[in-house]
């Protein structure tokens, strides 16, 4: 895995081809998250809908996750190892994810529409 200068951990897992998603593009993924002891928390996969947000909108979505699907090309799939200060923090999200927690995802970036 890769570090990056704000301490996300990213792998790519496939290559994508074609396009490369930044900032201003909306990204098409499906995704799952995991906390560290593995309990799944969130995703799309099971039957749910592919989830859309806009890169650099700094909106809708954590911080880890802009940072993570920034540069992905469709049909790459890639973990991300979000440290809380790029996730939920110190305040969680009540019922689901703990305060301070490390959250594991793996995405597949299914489109990007511009």
């Amino acid at each position: 895995m890769q570090q990056t200068s704000s301490g996300l951990y990213k792998e790519d897992l496939v290559e994508g081809r074609g396009l490369a998603a930044r900032s201003g593009h909306v990204v098409v993924v499906h995704y799952t998250g995991w906390l560290p002891n593995g309990e799944e928390f969130d995703g799309t996969r099971e039957g749910g809908e592919a989830r859309s947000f806009q890169l650099g909108a700094r909106r809708d979505v954590i911080t880890g996750w802009e940072e993570g699907v920034a540069g992905m090309r469709i049909g790459g799939k890639r973990r991300l190892v979000v440290p809380p200060h790029l996730g939920y923090g110190a305040r969680g999200v009540p019922g689901a994810i703990p305060p301070n927690a490390t959250l594991v995802y793996e995405f597949e970036l299914l489109d990007i529409k511009m």
